[in-house]
C-alpha cells in the first residue's frame, strides 16, 4: 500500500515530463498506473477480502507515536477502487478535454498528486497520516480548482474552497489529536475498538464537534454548502473527479469510519440527520433552479452528500447498508454525467440549457453513455442507483424515531434529483436541433469512453447486484460496523413501502419536470424573498475578517517598539499570572533572604538606578543609570562566587553603555513623546509593575520547590572528562550548549554589523 500511494505520487513528478514530449499520449500513458492498481484491487475485492485485513506501517516519528500505517480493509478497498478506477478514466479524459494546451503536463501532474492525496487518506490507519493527506487534499485540490489562475473567478473559488475546507481541517485537527489523547494511541485501528468507553469520555462531545465541523466543510453540508458549486469553475476533468470520487467523499468517508468510536449517541444521531437533511433538500432545491449543466451537478452532489450524512447517523446495519450502496452508485453516475457535461461543452462550446438540444443524433455515443447515468441518478430500474433508493428508503423507514418524515424528505430530495437528471439528459440531447457557438459532432473516444464505460458498470451492477453486494458493499458494510456483516441486494423485494415511495419518488419527479419552468420561477421567487445567499454572506464574512485584521495591525503593529514590549509583556503577564493564580502556583509565604549589608547596599544602589533611570530627562543619564543596574548585579554575582559571571556581566554592561551612548550621540535630535506623559505613561507603569511582579512570584514559587542538584552535580563530574576544562560555567557554555552559544555570537555579530551600517549613513542618504 506504501508502494502504491508512493507510485501514484510520483507519477506527478513524471507527469510534466510526459506531457511535454508524448502530449497525445499522455493521458493514455498516465492512466496506466490507476487501471493496473485498480485491477488488483478487485482482484482483491473477488477474492472476497475481509477480516483479517491488510496492514502496513513504517516508523515516521516513533518517539511521538507517529507511524506511516496504512490499512486496506472493506471501507477503503471500496474507497480504493472508485479512487483509482475513476482517476484512471478522468487521466485519459484530460488528455482529450485539454488536447493542445500546453499546461496539460502541469495539469496531470497536479491529478496524479490529488490522487495520491485522497487514495493515502483513505488507507491511513494513523490519525497523524490521515490529517497529513486530508490537507493534501485541500491544497492539491485548491491547485486544480485555481488552474486557470489568470481567471479571477477561478482564483476566488480555489481560495474559497482552500480556506473552508482548511479551516475544517484545523478543527479535524485538534479533534482527532485529543481522540488520540483519550485513547492512549494515535493508530485508527486501536482507537475503534473503544466504542462506549470512548463515548462515555467528558470530552467526547468537543470531540464530536470538531471532527463533523472538518467532515462538514469538507463534504459542503449546509451551511459551507456554497463553495462546491463555485468549484465548478474548475476544468471540467476536475469537476467530475471531485465530485465522484475524490474531496468532497472525504468527509463522508470519515464520518463512516469514525462510526465505532463516535456513532450511535443521540447527538451523532440529531446532528447527522439534521445537517444532512438540510443539506439534501437544500441541494434538491438548488439544483432545478439552474440552467447551466456542470452547476445542476454540483447541487444534485450537495444533495447527495446530504443523503449520505444523513444515513450515516442513522448508523443501523440497514441505513449503512444504504450509505454503501448510494455512495457507490453516486460515485459512477456522476463520473459519468460530469464527463458527459464536459463533453457537450467542449464540442458544443455552451453548457447553457437554453442553447442546447436535438443533440442525441450528432453525439450519439455521448447521448447513450449519459443517459445510463442520467436514468442511474433519477433512481429508475434496472440501475444501481435504483437500489441506492430503495436501500435508502428501507433505512428510514426502519429508523428508531420519525422514520416515516425522513423518509417523506428523502421522497422530495430524489424527486429533486430526478427532475435535475432528467433537466441534463432530455434537454440537451431530445427536441429540436439548436444552434450552438460550435457546430456539434461526436467526442473523441477519450471523452467518451469515461461516461460510457461507467454509466455501462452502473447498469452492470444493478442488474448483477450480487457481485456489488459481495465484492464491495458486505466488506465495507462490514468495516464500518466492525463485524461481519452480511448483505443481500435486491432488484425486486416485492410490493414494499420502499417500492410505493420509489413510485411516488417518479410520479412527483415527473410533474416537476413537466412543470419545470414554473418550479424554477417559483423557487426564484423564494429565493428573492428570503434573500439569503451564502455565497454572499462569505464575502461579508470575508470582508469583515480582513478589516478586523487591519484594525488589529494597526492597534499591535503601530510601528513603535515601545507598543511592541507593552503589548507582549501585557499578554505574558495576564496568560501567565492567571495560570499561577488558577493553578495554585503562588507561594503564600516569603522567606526573608539571609543576606549581609553589602547585599543590602547594593539593593538599594539597584533601586535607586531604577528610580533614576525612570525620572531622567535625557537619555545619557537613562542609560548611565541602567549601566549603574548592571554593575550593581555583577558586583552580586561576585558576592556569590562567581566571578567569571561577574566579570561577564562587566563587560557587557560595559559595551552597552558606551555602544549606545555613540549611537545616540551619532543620531538626530528625536522629538519627544508626548503622549508618554500621560494616561499612557501611568498604563506602561502599570504593565511594568505587573511584569515585575510576576517574575518574583515565579521566582518565589521556584525557590519554594525542592532543590534537585543532579544536573550541577552531573555537569560537574562530566566537565572536565568531556569537557577537557575545570570551569563548569565555561564547559557549559563552549562544549555542553556550543550550538546556542553559536547562535548567540551570531546574533550579537549581526546587531553590531546593523549598527556600524547605521552610524556610517551618510546624512540625507536614504
Amino acid at each position: 500500500m506504501f508502494a502504491l500511494v508512493a507510485s501514484v505520487f510520483a507519477q506527478s513528478f513524471l507527469a510534466p515530463i510526459i506531457g511535454r514530449r508524448m502530449p497525445l499520449r499522455a493521458g493514455w500513458i498516465l492512466a496506466l498506473l490507476p487501471a493496473s492498481a485498480t485491477a488488483w484491487l478487485v482482484t482483491l475485492a473477488t477474492g472476497g477480502l475481509d477480516q483479517p485485513v491488510l496492514r502496513e506501517s513504517l516508523p515516521w516519528i516513533p518517539a511521538l507515536d507517529v507511524f506511516l500505517s496504512f490499512r486496506l480493509d472493506g471501507l477503503a478497498l471500496l474507497f480504493s477502487v472508485l479512487i483509482l478506477g475513476i482517476g484512471a478514466l478522468v487521466v485519459v479524459y484530460s488528455g482529450g478535454y485539454l488536447k493542445g494546451d500546453p499546461r496539460l503536463g502541469r495539469f496531470l501532474a497536479f491529478m496524479s498528486a490529488f490522487m495520491g492525496s485522497m487514495l493515502g487518506l483513505v488507507l491511513a490507519d494513523n490519525v497523524v497520516t490521515l490529517f497529513v493527506f486530508w490537507e493534501l487534499t485541500s491544497v492539491t485540490s485548491f491547485l486544480l480548482i485555481g488552474f486557470d489562475h489568470e481567471d479571477a473567478r477561478s482564483r476566488r473559488s480555489a481560495l474559497q474552497a482552500l480556506l473552508v475546507t482548511g479551516g475544517g481541517g484545523l478543527a479535524l485537527l485538534a479533534g482527532l489529536l485529543l481522540m488520540a489523547s483519550i485513547g492512549g494511541t494515535h493508530e485508527l485501528s486501536e482507537l475503534l475498538l473503544l466504542g462506549d468507553r470512548f463515548r462515555e469520555h467528558p470530552a467526547y462531545t468537543a470531540v464530536l464537534a470538531l471532527v463533523l465541523l472538518g467532515a462538514f466543510t469538507k463534504s459542503a453540508q449546509f451551511p459551507f454548502h456554497f463553495w462546491l458549486p463555485n468549484a465548478m469553475d474548475a476544468p471540467t476533468p476536475v469537476s467530475a473527479y471531485l465530485h465522484s470520487a475524490t474531496m468532497v467523499k472525504a468527509g463522508v468517508y470519515l464520518v463512516a469510519r469514525l462510526h465505532p468510536i463516535l456513532g450511535g449517541t443521540e447527538a451523532w444521531i440529531w446532528t447527522l440527520v439534521g445537517f444532512g437533511g438540510a443539506t439534501a433538500l437544500l441541494g434538491g432545491i438548488l439544483a432545478v433552479r439552474q440552467t447551466d449543466l456542470k452547476r445542476i451537478l454540483a447541487y444534485t452532489t450537495v444533495a447527495a452528500l446530504g443523503q449520505l450524512v444523513l444515513l450515516a447517523g442513522l448508523g443501523t446495519a440497514q441505513a449503512l447498508q444504504a450509505f454503501v450502496v448510494t455512495l457507490f452508485a453516486h460515485s459512477l453516475y456522476k463520473g459519468a454525467l460530469f464527463m458527459g457535461a464536459g463533453a457537450v461543452d467542449h464540442e458544443t462550446g455552451t453548457r447553457e440549457l437554453s442553447s442546447l438540444g436535438g443533440l442525441r443524433s450528432l453525439m450519439p455515443i455521448t447521448a447513450v453513455a449519459v443517459g445510463l447515468a442520467a436514468l442511474s441518478n433519477a433512481g429508475l430500474p434496472p440501475f444501481l442507483g435504483f437500489i441506492g433508493k430503495e436501500e435508502l428508503y428501507t433505512g428510514a423507514l426502519g429508523s428508531q424515531a420519525y422514520g416515516q418524515g425522513i423518509a417523506g424528505v428523502m421522497v422530495a430530495v430524489n424527486a429533486l434529483l430526478l427532475t435535475a437528471a432528467g433537466l441534463v439528459f432530455v434537454k440537451p440531447f431530445f427536441g429540436a436541433q439548436v444552434a450552438t457557438p460550435r457546430a456539434p459532432h461526436e467526442a473523441p473516444v477519450s471523452l467518451w469512453l469515461g461516461p460510457a464505460l461507467l454509466g455501462a458498470l452502473g447498469l452492470a451492477f444493478g442488474v448483477f447486484h450480487g457481485l456489488a453486494g459481495d465484492w464491495f458493499v458486505s466488506p465495507a458494510v462490514s468495516s464500518i460496523v466492525g463485524r461481519p456483516q452480511a448483505v443481500t441486494l435486491h432488484l425486486w423485494k416485492g410490493l414494499d413501502p420502499a417500492l410505493l415511495l420509489s413510485a411516488v419518488t417518479v410520479a412527483l419527479g415527473v410533474a416537476v419536470f413537466s412543470a419545470w419552468s414554473r418550479v424554477k420561477a417559483g423557487f426564484d421567487r423564494l429565493g428573492t424573498w428570503l434573500r439569503f445567499d451564502s455565497d454572499r454572506g462569505w464575502d461579508r464574512g470575508l470582508v469583515g475578517l480582513v478589516q478586523v485584521a487591519e484594525w488589529q495591525t494597526r492597534a499591535i503593529q503601530g510601528g513603535y517598539l515601545r507598543t511592541y514590549l507593552r503589548t507582549t509583556l501585557a499578554f505574558v503577564t495576564l496568560a501567565v499570572g492567571l495560570t499561577l493564580v488558577f493553578r495554585g502556583g503562588l507561594v503564600a509565604a516569603i522567606p526573608l533572604p539571609d543576606a549581609t549589608l553589602a547585599h543590602w547596599i547594593l539593593a538599594g544602589l539597584i533601586v535607586a538606578a531604577v528610580a533614576t533611570t525612570l525620572l531622567a530627562h535625557t537619555a545619557t543619564t537613562a542609560i548611565l543609570a541602567l549601566g549603574v543596574v548592571g554593575l550593581a548585579i555583577a558586583l552580586i554575582f561576585l558576592l556569590f562566587g562567581a566571578p567569571d559571571v561577574a566579570i561577564t556581566q562587566l563587560m557587557v554592561e560595559t559595551l552597552i553603555v558606551i555602544i549606545v551612548a555613540l549611537v545616540l550621540f551619532r543620531l538626530p535630535r528625536l522629538t519627544p513623546f508626548r503622549a508618554s506623559l500621560g494616561r499612557e505613561r501611568v498604563f506602561n507603569a502599570v504593565v511594568a509593575l505587573g511584569f515585575g511582579a510576576l517574575i518574583t512570584a515565579i521566582t518565589l514559587a521556584l525557590i519554594a520547590l525542592p532543590f534537585d542538584p543532579f544536573l550541577g552535580d552531573e555537569f560537574a563530574r562530566l566537565s572536565v572528562p568531556k569537557g577537557h576544562g575545570r570551569n563548569v560555567v565555561n564547559v557549559i557554555l563552549v562544549d555542553f550548549r556550543a550550538l546556542d552559544t553559536l547562535g548567540e555570537i551570531l546574533v550579537v555579530s549581526i546587531a553590531g554589523l546593523g549598527a556600524f551600517s547605521l552610524l556610517r549613513m551618510r546624512r540625507g542618504a536614504r
